[in-house]
């Protein structure tokens, strides 16, 4: 190898480092996940005050399921309406990036699936992080068809502008 020959292997490996650093220096040191759930929307009998009312609930519950995501991570939830009624789920304060038909808006973003149908919201939860609400987008469903969706940093915890807390408890006020 003549003398010319060091430098320029040097040098292809000073640019291989360099590209390579440019690629990798934005990616999160952990892959995103997809993260699945299973909505069933239906209807239960409960008690109030002695008296029972028919209500629509997501999974048996009240409040519904919370979710719980890390930034990045793509979300894909399949919703089962086993109730009589047209519903929607929207997703509050989600910023929904090439993907507004998962926005849960009756009429305006999707149709509302229809009892005994399926439809399966997917949207990615990039660039944001903080405990957001899922709701029903039908104004006589709201007060029951809600839940929590907490999306973590994806550096996790001690990313916090704040000590990490020694209990998280996500509370849910519906009207």
């Amino acid at each position: 190898m003549t003398s010319m020959g060091v430098p320029v292997v040097a040098a292809v490996a000073a640019a291989a480092a360099i590209i390579f650093f440019a690629f990798t220096a934005g990616q999160p040191a952990a892959m995103a996940a997809i993260v699945e759930h299973t909505f069933i929307v239906s209807q239960v009998n409960m008690t109030r005050s002695c008296k029972e009312t028919l209500v629509t609930v997501v999974n048996g519950q009240l409040p519904g399921p919370s979710i719980e995501v890390t930034e990045g991570d793509s979300l894909s939830v399949h919703v089962v309406n086993k109730s009589p009624y047209n519903i929607t789920i929207h997703w509050h304060g989600v910023k929904q990036r090439l993907s507004c038909w998962a926005d849960g808006v009756p009429m305006i973003t999707q149709c509302p699936i229809r009892p005994d149908h399926n439809f399966t919201y997917r949207f990615d939860v990039a660039g944001q992080e903080g405990t957001l609400l899922w709701h029903a987008h039908v104004g006589c469903f709201r007060a029951t068809l809600h839940g929590a969706l907490i999306i973590r940093p994806r550096q996790g915890a001690s990313s916090y502008p704040f000590p990490k807390p020694h209990l998280e408890i996500p509370m849910i006020l519906g009207s």
